[in-house]
């Protein structure tokens, strides 16, 4: 049997107790007006309003895929669409579910598209944890809209779900909720009847704190706000105070998934204050990384990473510091390990840097892509097999050890590369040592002095 979204037996229940369900449950919107935030996918005529049969015009895309961090409504717009439209709803959960229930779905969609008249909105919830395979098996449902595909996603589509699915699919960018937005929720849900039906009232220190814990996500909002009403109440008092809410919520929460997007933007975040040299930046991050519970492997990967990619021969120390780290680490583990990744991070973010050694790859590997590249030089080539003297391999190669500063003035690169600098050496920290000695050797090389 096919897992209907909101089955009309948990209406049934929640209409008759409401007080058995979660604060963010009760406060869930019934229509799109009610939504928290994404004005800018609400506007009078958007792909929302259409798909629940709101104004005029077609519907637009068939499908559309949902992307943005928790907490900011995915889950709700899907909940909505299945109250707005008189389609049938139904959810599977890309951790639990696999092909033989998404088939299961489809195959019931059909039946019911046949037989009913009645088209079906499946709504997928994590669809990057589907497998190329799991996604293989929506699209002939997409293509020939046997389903409505409602798909939410925490990562980047274009990183964690398949091309043909996106081609077929409107992409909805949701975005984060604002302290306004999340302040507005609180205030409804302390009045209205379905929330806490004005039992309590919310002080503005504590409503401050508690859009600092909330960190954007509604749902941790009211999850946090039930918990210090509930401790309010408790004590006998009318009003949610500061320090109930520190009473009833031990710690805020990191706002970090290390599943998700959040994993990849806060190590960028750590990389690029590296690369700008601020130290104290770079350790925020960093600490994110550590109390959201990220491998730390990870973090000293990235690291390692860094020495090579923005400072490189500006200090020819950094790689192996970083490696060292690495390996520290690795040894380890947390929570001494946080020690080894702050004592690597502030080492790179005050070395002086350089990108000279990543330009160079990357201009080198650009040709060689282009298809510069042409034979290597006769001289050059391999002599150690019978006939090769024949073929004048390693005929006229000069050994660089016979002749004084172990420099001969020979060419190494092809005929077509002949000439070409990759590696332009900056002035920063060690890395003027190699200014000088680099412009010397090539001067060298071509025969001058």
């Amino acid at each position: 049997m096919e897992p209907d979204l909101f089955t009309a037996a948990a209406e049934e229940r929640q209409e008759k107790d409401p007080s058995s369900s979660p604060l963010a449950v009760r406060m869930r919107p019934r229509t799109l007006d009610e939504v928290v935030g994404q004005r800018h996918l609400l506007k009078p005529g958007s792909p929302l309003r259409r798909l629940v049969g709101e104004g005029s015009g077609p519907a637009g895309a068939s499908s559309v895929i949902l992307w943005g961090p928790p907490g900011i409504g995915k889950t709700t717009l899907a909940y909505v669409v299945s109250k707005a439209t008189e389609k049938r709803f139904v959810e599977l959960s890309a951790i639990t579910a696999g092909v033989k229930e998404v088939r299961a779905v489809i195959d019931g969609a059909r039946r019911a598209s046949g037989g009913y008249g009645k088209e079906t909105v499946l709504f997928l919830d994590e669809i990057h944890r589907f497998s190329k395979a799991q996604q293989d098996s929506l699209l002939p449902a997409v293509e020939n809209r046997w389903v409505t595909l409602i798909a939410a996603t925490t990562e980047n589509p274009y990183f964690s779900v398949i091309s043909p699915l996106l081609s077929r699919s409107l992409l909805l960018t949701l975005e984060p909720l604002t302290d306004e937005d999340l302040s507005g929720l609180m205030d409804r849900a302390v009045t209205e009847e379905r929330g806490l039906g004005g039992a309590v009232g919310l002080g503005d220190d504590a409503r401050a704190h508690l859009l600092r814990i909330a960190g954007g996500d509604a749902r941790r909002a009211l999850t946090a706000l039930e918990a210090a009403a509930g401790g309010a109440l408790a004590k006998g008092e009318r009003e949610i105070t500061l320090q109930t809410v520190e009473e009833a919520v031990d710690r805020a929460a990191v706002k970090y998934d290390r599943d998700g997007d959040q994993h990849y933007d806060v190590a960028s975040a750590l990389i690029k204050s590296i690369r700008g040299s601020d130290v104290d930046a770079a350790l925020h991050y960093l600490a994110r990384m550590i109390e959201a519970g990220e491998d730390p492997r990870f973090i000293a990967r990235r690291l390692m990473i860094s020495a090579s990619e923005d400072i490189g021969l500006a200090d020819p120390q950094a790689l192996p510091l970083a490696v060292a780290a690495a390996q520290a680490v690795a040894m380890i583990g947390f929570p001494e390990a946080a020690l080894t990744l702050s004592h690597a991070t502030i080492a790179l973010a005050l070395a002086p840097k350089s990108n000279a050694a990543t330009n160079a790859i990357s201009a080198a590997r650009e040709d060689v892509r282009n298809g510069l590249a042409g034979p290597v030089p006769s001289h050059l080539r391999d002599g150690h097999y019978k006939g090769a003297a024949k073929l004048g391999h390693a005929q006229g190669y000069v050994y660089p050890h016979d002749v004084p500063g172990a420099i001969a003035a020979q060419q190494y690169a092809p005929d077509a590369l002949h000439g070409r600098r990759y590696y332009e050496p900056t002035r920063y920290g060690a890395e003027a040592r190699y200014a000088d000695v680099v412009e010397k050797v090539r001067g060298r090389l071509k025969g001058d002095g």
